[in-house]
């Protein structure tokens, strides 16, 4: 069965309690998997659509706001503190606290709410390993509309088109080179 199926011998049991469960190594790299994959779409998306017209839900003007009356100093000196994430303040006891209020406006709305998501730690840079946290996706959500809708995502925009235009030259130059050496070098 789905692993995440109630049928599933795991969940069958009773209730799945993650603070009691064995560390399941397949349920970590299918949560990992599914983390990449939504990274992957998102820098996507960067790469044909301009930041600012792009909506992530349908409440992307009501997360933003709440997300400026939860954490206003995040706003603060030209949004540098959404530009350039701290971990450590994100993760400290008094964010948390908030970040739990604020989870709570989306329960029913969002789905997947707290579902885990990676996301730059710098809104001027791609994915990678030292530039990437990992948050729930009302934390994605309420930060990246933030960064879009301000406009702090555009050089990640024109960065996310860079690397697709390379790699389609790269593509282009190594399917010439097949179809050379196919036709005998000619």
């Amino acid at each position: 069965p789905p692993l995440f199926s109630e049928s599933h011998p795991l969940i069958m049991a009773g209730k799945f309690d993650p603070q009691k469960a064995q560390n399941l190594m397949e349920i970590e790299k299918q949560f990992a998997v599914k983390a990449v994959e939504q990274a992957q779409t998102y820098w996507n998306l960067l790469e044909k659509v301009s930041p600012r017209e792009l909506k992530l839900t349908q409440h992307d003007d009501d997360i933003f706001n709440d997300f400026k009356k939860t954490f206003p100093e995040l706003f603060e000196n030209d949004n540098a503190k959404l530009i350039k994430l701290d971990e450590d303040f994100l993760k400290s006891e008094d964010a948390k606290k908030r970040w739990r209020a604020f989870h709570a406006l989306y329960e029913k709305k969002v789905k997947d709410y707290n579902f885990g998501c990676l996301i730059r730690t710098d809104a001027e840079e791609e994915y990678g390993e030292k530039s990437t946290i990992f948050v729930t996706r009302m934390q994605f959500y309420a930060i990246e509309i933030s960064r879009n809708k301000l406009g702090l995502n555009d050089k990640a925009h024109e960065l996310a088109k860079e690397e697709a235009a390379k790699e389609a030259a790269k593509k282009e130059k190594e399917e010439k080179a097949a179809l050379k050496k196919k036709n005998g070098g000619k």
